[in-house]
């Protein structure tokens, strides 16, 4: 009998020191839970701002895509007129041509002047030497 009431003083202290130690840690749990919660918000919201983000982002790189097309197609060269198209006959020189010799020779026309190349969309392409370029 004396082994029993032993056995029962042992383990009700034992569960006394539990409890005891488990009551301490309660309000750091609670205190964890809070933060988890609060936390676990402030994710949610930063998710939808960067799907809003993402969504703001693919506007405007149509938004880019239309105007560089609208650039280049303002950019194109217009179609050339038909009389320069074609070249000029020179006359022959000689008592037919009814010009004096010391008279000036008419300027050839001005070349067309050529229009830049489109701008890409992608990123700028570079040649890297020397060292410290991989």
């Amino acid at each position: 009998m004396l082994s029993i009431q032993k056995i029962m003083s042992v383990s009700a202290l034992a569960f006394v020191c539990a409890l005891v130690g488990c009551d301490a840690s309660k309000p750091e749990l609670d205190a964890t839970k809070a933060q988890l919660q609060t936390v676990s918000a402030e994710r949610d919201g930063l998710k939808t701002q960067l799907a809003a983000a993402n969504q703001q982002v693919a506007s405007l790189k149509q938004q880019v895509t239309d105007l560089t097309a609208k650039l280049a197609a303002a950019q194109a060269p217009a179609p050339a007129p038909e009389a320069a198209a074609e070249p000029k006959k020179e006359e022959p020189k000689g008592k037919k041509g009814g010009k004096h010799a010391s008279a000036k020779p008419e300027a050839p026309a001005a070349p067309a002047a050529t229009a830049a190349p489109a701008p890409t969309a992608g990123p700028a392409v570079e040649a890297r030497k020397g060292r410290g370029h991989f």
